[in-house]
Parts: C-alpha cells; sequence; structure tokens
C-alpha cells in the first residue's frame, strides 16, 4: 500500500529562523510528518534547543544548527551541518527574516541593508545551496517525486504596500521573482520552489498588533475571514508545499491570509 502522500517519512527538511514563531511551528510540523529536520537558529540556541526537543519527544529526530544565513559561509555550512548529520536535504523552508522599520526619509543604510541582507540575499544564499545539493544527490523517487523542494517565506507585503517598512517591502517583493526565477530554472530537474505569504500571523514580531482587544479590533478590520492567523496556518501549508501532495505546484506564491489581499475596504463599494 502507497504511503499518505502528506508522508515525508525519508526525507530531511531544514528550517532557517526555527528557533520561535513560523519557524519553530513548521519545524515541528515537518517532524510530526516523518521529517529529520534542521532546527536554524541565529541568536537564540535556547530557543532552537527547545524546538528540537519538542520533535524528539513527539518521536522525530532533529538537531539544532546555529547560523546566520546572511553571511554566505554560514549559509554554507548550514547546508553542509544537515548533509553531515542526516546524509542529504530534501526540503528546505528559507523562513528566517526580520523588520527594522522606519520612515523612508529616516531610514539608515544599515536598515536597509540588514533586512535586504536577511530576508533576501539569506533566502538566496540557502536556496541556491539547497539546489546543489538536490543536483548532487539526484532524484530519489522512492522517497519523493521532486527532487528537491524549496519553500520560500514570503509576506502579503510582496503584494500590498507598506509605508514605512520600504525595506521589508522591498525585500519580499524579491524575494517572490527570486522565487519564480529560480521555479522556472530548475523545474526541468524537478525541483520545486514556492512561496508561502503569510497575513497577519500572532507572532512576537507583530506582538503590538494583537496583544491589546483595541488593537487586534484594529488589525480585523483588515481580514475578511475575522480571524488573526495562528503559526499552525503556516505550518500546515509548508507541510503540504513539502509533500508529494502537492507535486504539480512550482512557481507559486500562496497566500495564507484570511483574506488580507483581497482589499477589504472595498467590500461595501468602498
Amino acid at each position: 500500500m502507497p504511503a499518505p502522500l502528506l508522508d515525508l517519512t525519508g526525507q530531511v527538511a531544514v528550517v532557517t529562523g526555527a528557533s520561535s514563531g513560523i519557524g519553530a511551528a513548521t519545524a515541528k510540523a515537518l517532524g510530526a510528518a516523518g521529517a529529520k529536520v534542521v532546527v536554524n537558529y541565529h541568536s537564540d540556541e535556547a530557543g532552537g534547543q527547545k524546538v528540537v526537543d519538542a520533535i524528539r519527544e513527539a518521536g522525530g529526530e532533529a538537531i539544532a544548527v546555529g547560523a546566520n544565513v546572511a553571511h554566505e559561509d554560514r549559509a554554507i555550512h548550514l547546508i553542509e551541518a544537515a548533509r553531515e548529520a542526516f546524509g542529504t536535504v530534501h526540503i528546505l523552508v528559507a523562513n528566517a527574516g526580520l523588520q527594522r522599520d522606519a520612515p523612508a526619509t529616516e531610514m539608515t543604510l544599515d536598515q536597509w541593508n540588514t533586512v535586504i541582507g536577511v530576508n533576501l540575499t539569506g533566502q538566496f544564499l540557502c536556496c541556491r545551496e539547497a539546489i546543489k545539493e538536490f543536483l548532487r544527490r539526484g532524484p530519489q523517487p522512492d522517497v519523493s517525486r521532486s527532487t528537491g523542494k524549496i519553500i520560500c517565506m514570503s509576506s502579503v507585503h510582496e503584494k500590498i504596500m507598506w509605508g514605512g517598512h520600504v525595506n521589508y517591502a522591498a525585500s519580499k517583493g524579491g524575494v517572490m521573482l527570486m522565487m519564480q526565477t529560480l521555479a522556472q530554472e530548475f523545474a526541468d530537474r524537478k525541483i520545486r520552489v514556492n512561496s508561502i505569504a503569510p497575513g497577519a500571523i500572532r507572532t512576537p514580531i507583530n506582538k503590538e498588533a494583537w496583544e491589546t482587544p483595541e488593537a487586534l479590533e484594529k488589525l480585523l478590520k483588515l481580514i475578511p475571514y475575522g480571524r488573526i492567523g495562528e503559526t499552525e496556518d503556516i505550518a500546515n501549508m509548508a507541510v503540504f508545499l513539502a509533500s508529494d501532495l502537492s507535486d504539480y505546484v512550482t512557481g507559486a506564491s500562496l497566500f495564507v491570509d484570511g483574506g488580507m489581499t483581497l482589499y477589504p475596504g472595498f467590500q461595501d463599494n468602498g
């Protein structure tokens, strides 16, 4: 009897920025689906190890690897560490990201470069190294229909402009075209590249937007579905995109946003 299409047994997943929030939930979900998981963290070693412990306690296999993915040598090290621990890589979730917000007229070059460096350059470096490993290993049709799967973490702000956050919006717009270009370039090698574009998700990075009833009420005016997203909403989509259930999906930005990109201000004619 064939394995369920959502079963990731025998596969190795690398999740960047996985010590908290969306990355942590995604790492745990991939582990629960059977993947061996490399939990990447930058500065929060304790958080990364906590995610590893949770995966192991649930019966999975995982290791934690510290690396600032904006640095080329560390991105290379991350994929090498996955190979050393588990033999290869089948899935990359390029999730690491951050914000350094300011009005454009007050934004420093360091704020711009930091966000572009992690959110866009860091994703590219990890994607590049993962693709090299996919091509080195070659197809394993008994493990996965695809030679490799990459899931870039984008944002609704690849589509919705965001005043006061020009570096972040630019980074996510760049992620969209980077993802589509890589998908186009490597589709004939059976490497699938897609993005998840989250809307408002309940994480520490945007706590001020949901932690009070007043802030949450204001936020929900932007979300037709009527609730804030949870990290598990993103993790579930990542498992789908990593699985054979999505084998014919590549080059897609999948918005997980409760309808935020539906321009809810026009629901009653604007």
